[in-house]
């Protein structure tokens, strides 16, 4: 066996899977060979392909999808496949509340209650948050926020979400999950966030570049973290939805027949009718 192969099994936990098992799929698949995936940082590999991701992998739309066997991961007969297939954005939220640490006790904001959002909310409150301040566009979203949880929930485009937190805060938040990928998020947290404390980044922006004051986040002495994906937490989020330690069922809002793919897709997209989490169920 050459040496880098031994590196990477080194380097991550060995899952068997037979066929008939029912499994949760992890879809990003990394090379095992490059310095990043034998440092145990498979979600930088430096050949990572996704699933439907055009001229990368065929998503799961498909008849049939091959996947490494690494990337199947078990479930228990008593997870439906619905719950299951929220363990992806689970362990982003789960490895984004990891790299952050120091949260016990801490006072926290949580900018995007999407799917991703509110992933990063339950480990956050299970890793001893004091005080949880989430904001959303969406109201319905806030509202499922605060049944997970939330001590405080505000609609950025209805109030002065700084002014309204900082003054229930003073001090300022210890760390703040920017969960939506937009501009407008990133300059409140870091006005929300006090001296010392920690930004950390899980939302994708859609465009090529954001910006900050950088005097403030050096007078503040900031921290920045970036957050792509998860590395080693679908385990973890697996285990949490199979002992209801994150029950998922009021966030899985629709389900879908394979015939009706389009509708599902649109759904989402649109953020119709009270959408949280979307299933296609073939």
């Amino acid at each position: 066996m050459r040496e880098q192969e031994r590196s990477w099994r080194r380097a991550v936990k060995w899952i068997w899977v037979r066929p008939g098992d029912r499994v949760a799929v992890e879809p990003a698949v990394t090379c095992r060979g490059c310095d990043q995936c034998l440092a145990g940082r498979g979600n930088t590999c430096r050949k990572i392909r996704f699933l439907a991701c055009p001229g990368q992998l065929d998503g799961c739309l498909s008849e049939y999808i091959v996947m490494p066997q690494e990337n199947c991961l078990p479930i228990s007969d008593d997870l439906s496949f619905e719950k299951a297939s929220f363990a992806e954005p689970l362990s982003i939220g789960i490895y984004a509340v990891k790299r952050a640490a120091r949260l016990k006790g801490a006072r926290i904001g949580i900018l995007g209650c999407g799917p991703i959002g509110l992933s990063t909310l339950v480990p956050a409150l299970s890793e001893g948050a004091e005080k949880t301040y989430v904001t959303d566009k969406l109201n319905y979203r806030l509202d499922a926020a605060k049944t997970l949880g939330a001590s405080w929930g505000g609609n950025p485009e209805r109030m002065d979400i700084a002014a309204e937190i900082k003054g229930l805060e003073p001090m300022g938040l210890d760390t703040v999950f920017e969960c939506c990928g937009d501009q407008q998020a990133i300059d409140q947290a870091v006005d929300l966030l006090k001296p010392g404390g920690q930004l950390v980044i899980v939302g994708i922006p859609e465009v090529e570049r954001i910006s900050f004051d950088i005097d403030r986040l050096r007078v503040k002495e900031l921290t920045v973290i970036n957050i792509r994906r998860q590395e080693g937490c679908m385990e973890t989020a697996l285990r949490m939805l199979e002992q209801n330690s994150f029950d998922v069922s009021s966030l899985i809002t629709h389900v879908f027949s394979f015939e009706r793919s389009k509708e599902a897709f649109d759904l989402v997209s649109g953020y119709n009718d009270g959408v949280i989490k979307a299933v296609i169920d073939f």
